[in-house]
């Protein structure tokens, strides 16, 4: 069978849809590029805003539509969060956000019957208009889940790095998100399983792992007690010597002396340090239900730029959110020219049905979004600043592929950085690069060649 597979959303998706190309490769299969012909086509959907939910049925409505006689196949959040939405997509095989295996497993099923069945499609199903008698099914209940489910790490066809996923789940329940329903409690990987996967993604000649989860920080709390992230740090610093450890996403908690100090003397680890902000306003951060204040995240951005050289702190910015006033947005960009953060990802507050911030006072469309612009424009004067810092230092670039007539690749502060290449192939390579200039979007420079 041949089978394509479109992934939307974050990296814990990506992640899981490498490990079902694997398992799928494993099984005797064959994957191919999503916009080739296909006997089977997977979307693996995302439901962080309601605009990634209409993402989801527009793919899978595209899919249906084009693909008539091709077995169409969802499952994540989307799926997960609405079940009775998604049957009336006229897919085949529905799944969750949980047991990819399982999953996998009705999709052979599904393609095993239209083989022995050999006869065109139900006209109402390939309208896409209902679901049929024969749509197979997998879902469970993501708040009975206790154990993280196995799948194999590595990377998406033909990337330098590999994602490794630790954890799975979400206990916050922020005030705008609906994950935590989709994706249900907080599982780790054990330290033991997460060495192993770690090195064999070490032999398969990955030069970066990138740690990534739900909520990593909350990495370890189902495990035994006293156990931290930093554990984790630790441990797969030993295991993989010489592999870049890269950090997900993190709770700005979870950046204290401690793990400040222990972090400091990993030689491997990545110093892009990505904090979860979503507003630098007191009072709207409270209406979001996070945990922290502007005070509390302050002092972690404060003891990365005590503890490492440079660091690139980048966060996440939500504008509009329900009930922020003009001098409560005001206040927020105050505050991200102070942290001077490397890079900012600005979204416009995205009402999500069924979370406590939908039956808010809203916002109107326009100003979320021209409140969006205004932090765009000093996220780009803080990059920009941060970039232009970087010139005259030398900085360790993982090359990944051919661009402009240089080569690309990142930075261990995940800037993207462009050398000339003069006919070399550096891809998977780790070079020593002095920073040149800055161009449009990336640092320019040149490698400094190892003595012989």
């Amino acid at each position: 069978m041949k089978v394509a597979i479109y992934t939307l959303g974050c990296k814990v998706n990506q992640y899981e849809t490498q490990a079902m190309e694997r398992e799928l490769r494993a099984r005797g299969h064959e994957i191919t590029d999503f916009g080739q012909e296909a006997d089977a086509y997977v979307v693996n959907t995302c439901s962080v805003t309601a605009v990634s939910d209409q993402k989801s049925r527009q793919i899978v409505r595209r899919i249906r539509r084009e693909h008539p006689e091709a077995i169409v196949a969802v499952c994540g959040c989307y799926a997960q969060t609405h079940a009775g939405e998604a049957r009336t997509l006229g897919a085949d095989v529905l799944g969750g956000s949980g047991d990819r295996m399982g999953f996998l497993h009705l999709l052979e099923q599904a393609a095993e019957a239209r083989a022995a069945a050999n006869s065109p499609r139900q006209e109402a199903k390939a309208s896409g208009t209902s679901p049929g008698p024969g749509t197979l099914e997998s879902f469970d209940s993501p708040f009975a889940r206790r154990h993280i489910e196995w799948l194999p790490a590595g990377g998406m066809e033909g990337r330098t790095r590999a994602l490794l996923k630790v954890e799975d789940g979400c206990t916050n329940f922020c005030s705008y998100c609906i994950i935590p329903y989709a994706r249900g409690p907080v599982r780790s990987l054990s330290m033991e399983e997460a060495a192993v996967q770690a090195a064999e993604l070490k032999n398969r000649g990955y030069q970066e792992i990138v740690l990534t989860g739900i909520e990593i920080s909350s990495w370890g709390r189902d495990l035994e007690p006293g156990l931290t992230l930093m554990d984790l740090l630790e441990t797969l610093s030993a295991a993989v010597p010489g592999v870049r450890l890269r950090l997900g996403s993190l709770e700005p908690r979870t950046v204290t002396p401690a793990f400040c100090r222990r972090a400091s003397v990993l030689p491997d680890l990545c110093h892009q340090f990505h904090l979860s902000l979503q507003s630098g306003c007191g009072a709207t951060l409270k209406r979001m239900n996070r945990k922290y204040s502007p005070a509390r995240y302050f002092e972690s951005v404060e003891l990365l730029n005590q503890t490492f050289r440079r660091p690139a702190v980048t966060t996440d910015l939500i504008t509009g959110f329900p009930g922020e006033t003009e001098e409560e947005f005001e206040e927020t960009l105050a505050f991200i020219r102070k942290c001077g953060f490397a890079r900012i990802h600005v979204f416009p507050y995205s009402v999500r049905p069924g979370t406590p911030a939908a039956d808010m006072e809203q916002i109107p469309v326009p100003v979320r979004e021209e409140r969006a612009r205004r932090a765009g424009a000093v996220a780009e004067e803080l990059r920009r600043a941060y970039l232009e810092g970087c010139v005259g230092e030398v900085h360790s670039v993982l090359f990944e592929q051919p661009k402009a007539g240089g080569f690309f690749g990142h930075a261990g502060n995940y800037a993207g950085v462009l050398v000339p290449a003069e006919g070399r192939d550096l891809h998977n390579q780790i070079k020593n690069v002095r920073i040149t200039g800055v161009g449009d979007s990336v640092l320019l420079g040149e490698i400094e060649e190892e003595a012989t």
